[in-house]
């Protein structure tokens, strides 16, 4: 995502995510610590290393993939339909794999049939993800919803990463409720209705209070999002291949030829 910058009341600029975190900082005193500590975490930034492209209903699909696996396991498993449907997947190339061909890339039976059921709803006109943007949010977790596999949790990512709605609380998230624990010094994990409520005096920049508390589960200057991740452990495996393919060892140097010394 683009930031944008505005001028502040002393004619300086400063950047959109700095007015939202200040409002979130005035607010809530943990913030303020943790900004200091963290610093302005982009809540938008999507981390598929350009797999999805400008594509909704690939990025969805991504999303269904890579529940309750690791992202590096979601990146190969997406990748596999991708080479399968010969570009980033649409509908209709996902329609032709079918159930058997998709588990064969690797996809469990389950999310076989709800990536299937996402492409099916799209193609036939009973859904429009690349289209959602005049929707509220309600009406998107309505929709989304609707499909096998795509819960709440789902629907609120998409919301966040796509369609950069500013204020989305997932409550029900483990990392969102970890993060609130530790920030707060809570004894026991909260219940998804504490956050829920704790979260209300946060709108309406709840977007970037997850950012901000998905980063703080992660030391400062250490990718905190799984996906950020799993693209530095590419990047960094890209490299080392890149290295041993055009490292060549030097030739031995033939010790009878050399003259004698001295």
């Amino acid at each position: 995502m683009t930031t944008t910058f505005s001028s502040d009341t002393t004619g300086g600029v400063i950047s959109a995510f700095e007015h939202q975190y200040r409002h979130l900082a005035g607010r809530e005193p943990v913030f303020a610590r943790l900004l200091d500590e963290y610093g302005r975490p982009d809540p938008f930034e999507w981390h598929d290393g350009g797999r999805t492209g400008a594509s909704h209903f690939a990025a969805m699909a991504l999303h269904i993939i890579g529940q309750r696996i690791s992202a590096t396991v979601a990146f190969v498993v997406f990748d596999r339909i991708a080479a399968a449907t010969g570009g980033i997947p649409t509908p209709d190339g996902v329609i032709r794999l079918g159930a058997e061909r998709l588990r064969e890339r690797g996809l469990s039976r389950a999310k076989a049939a709800y990536v299937l059921d996402l492409a099916q709803r799209q193609a036939s006109g009973l859904i429009d993800i690349e289209n959602m943007a005049p929707l509220d949010d309600g009406e998107v977790i309505a929709a989304l919803t609707a499909v096998r596999g795509i819960g709440l949790w789902s629907a609120q990512m998409f919301l966040i990463h796509q369609l950069h709605r500013p204020d989305v609380l997932p409550a029900g998230d483990s990392g969102i409720r970890r993060a609130v624990r530790e920030a707060w010094r809570l004894r026991e994990l909260p219940a998804v209705g504490k956050v829920r409520d704790m979260a209300a005096g946060w709108a309406p920049y709840r977007s970037y209070a997850a950012a901000l508390l998905w980063r703080s589960l992660r030391p400062a200057g250490e990718p905190s999002d799984p996906k950020a991740r799993a693209l530095s452990r590419e990047t960094m495996t890209d490299s080392r291949s890149s290295s041993a393919a055009t490292w060549s060892p030097r030739p031995a140097r033939d010790r009878r030829a050399e003259p004698p010394s001295g």
